[in-house]
This record gives structure tokens, sequence and C-alpha cells, in this order.
């Protein structure tokens, strides 16, 4: 039986006057109601620019030793002072911002390419293929993540590209099975039935109606990912595994520095507070981001 005109009207009669805010609005609503991961975005964006800028930021070379200036402190000329070799640690730490924002941004796209697709698969057709699929994850996050991830670049050499592949390929067993969770619960909404019993095949499901129903949760989750990310790379490096010297990385300076902590403290100063920076700014913006993609707000 259809509604009559009356229970009609009277439905629209209490509707909201106003239509919800658009994304702008929404956007600086939660900025105004969270300052905090407001703030946070502002320094990933900033880090960014930074890591982009950095030819232009930073002028001296970060490479270019000078013996007169080993371990000075700050000054005009060199505002977060010289390492043991003489090197402006400003120009090392803008550089290494490039460093760290590809190890952490390209890792966690990789595990996203060879993560998503496997448990969009697992959580679509079930079954024996998402058992066999489920229980290789479930090996696979059994070894810890840095382990795996020291182990892997062990076996295949210390380098930025083999760190990257590395921290990615410990970081896919986490998006096979978020993946597969909230495949699961999309594909028995309504409108998943719906298009299945208008004639869609499998292929059009997957990219046309749960893909893109998953996606807001995939990406707050890459955004808390990246920070880990970022940690992974600078432990690495650290270990000697990652970024080798005198390639300027965060992770490689603080190693640097750790001989010095008596005598030039300002060594590890920068370079720990870039890592806890960048990697506190990430969270408070997955936090933000997360609430903004939130359907339960609209």
């Amino acid at each position: 039986m259809r509604p009559s005109t009356t229970a009609t009207t009277a439905v629209v009669a209490r509707a909201p006057a106003t239509e919800p805010a658009g994304g702008l609005s929404r956007a600086w609503r939660q900025a105004r109601h969270r300052p905090a991961s407001a703030v946070g975005a502002a320094i990933v964006v900033l880090f960014v620019a930074m890591a982009i800028g950095a030819p232009w930021i930073a002028r001296v070379d970060p490479l270019q030793t000078d013996w007169k200036q080993v371990r000075k402190a700050p000054t005009l000329a060199h505002p977060f002072g010289t390492d043991d070799l003489g090197r402006d640690t400003f120009s090392r730490v803008v550089w290494g911002s490039r460093i760290s924002m590809q190890a952490g941004v390209f890792s966690i796209l990789l595990a996203i390419a060879v993560g998503v697709p496997i448990g969009l698969v697992a959580g679509f057709y079930r079954g024996a293929l998402d058992q066999v699929i489920m229980r290789l994850t479930d090996a696979w996050l059994a070894f810890p993540f840095l382990i795996l991830a020291i182990g892997l670049v062990t076996i295949m050499g210390p380098s930025l590209m083999n760190a990257t592949v590395a921290i990615g390929l410990g970081a896919t067993p986490t998006y096979i099975r978020l993946t597969r969770g909230l495949v699961l619960s999309t594909a028995a909404e309504d409108y998943v039935q719906s298009a299945r019993a208008l004639g869609a095949g499998d292929l059009r499901l997957m990219s046309r109606h749960v893909l893109p129903n998953i996606a807001s949760s995939l990406l707050v989750q890459a955004t808390i990912s990246v920070p880990i990310a970022i940690i992974a790379e600078a432990v690495l490096s650290f270990l000697g595994l990652g970024v080798q010297p005198p390639a300027p990385s965060w992770g490689t300076m603080l190693n640097a520095a750790q001989q010095f902590l008596e005598t030039a403290p300002w060594l590890a100063w920068w370079p720990g507070l870039a890592i806890f920076s960048l990697t506190l700014s990430f969270n408070l913006a997955g936090d933000g981001l997360r609430d903004l993609l939130d359907p339960r707000d609209y």
C-alpha cells in the first residue's frame, strides 16, 4: 500500500529545514570541535611541503662536510647545529623528511595494493578460499611486525627500497583482515543483494558496490599505519638496515648522535622531535578523518 499524500506531506514537514552542510562546511565544523586533529593535519601538511620543497628550504648541501664546524651548537648560520662531520643538521633533518615520508607512504600503498584485493576476494567468496587465505594470514601475523621487517631486509639487503618493501609486506596482513571484515558486513547489505538480483556480476558488485563503501575505513586505517611505517623505517635505519650513510635519514642521525648525547645533545633533539611530531600529527589527523568520514554524523 502506498502512503497517502497527507502522510507524505507530514513526513516532509518534519524533515529539517536545512540540508546537511557540504563537505567544506562539515570539515570546518569538525576542525572547530576537534582542534587537535586540525593542528595534526596542518603539521602533516607542513611536513609534506617540507619534503617536497627540500631543495629550496635547505639551501646547504646535507652531505657537505666542514671540519672547522664539527659538533657546533645551534647558531644563525646553522639553526640546528652541526653533526660530528660538520654537516648542517637542519639540512639533514629537512632532507630526512623526504626519506621518511617516502618510506611511510609508499610502504602503506604497497600494503593496500596487496592486502585489499586479497581481503576483498576472501570476504566476497568466503568458503574454502576464505579459510585458506585467513589461515595463511594468521600465520603471517604470528611474526611481530618489526621482527618480520628486520628479517626481510636482512635477506634482501639494506637499502631504502628494500626497507620500504619489507615494511609494506609486514603491514599487509592488517589490510587483508580489515578488508575481509568490511566486505563481510557490506556484502550482506540490501543494496548489494538488490544489485545481485538485477543481474550484476561479481566483478561489478565488488568494484561498484562493495569497494567504494569500504574505502573510507581503509583510508582512515592508512593514516594510522603511515606513522607506524615511519617509525619502522627510522628503526631499520638506526640499526643500519635501512638508508645507508651518508644519506640523511632521521634513523641514521639518531644512530650517529647516540655517542654524543652528553657533549652534543642537539644532534639527537631534532631528528627525535621530527619523528615524534610527524607520527603524533598523523595519528591526530587520522582521528579527525575518522570522525569526518563517519556516516552517522551526516
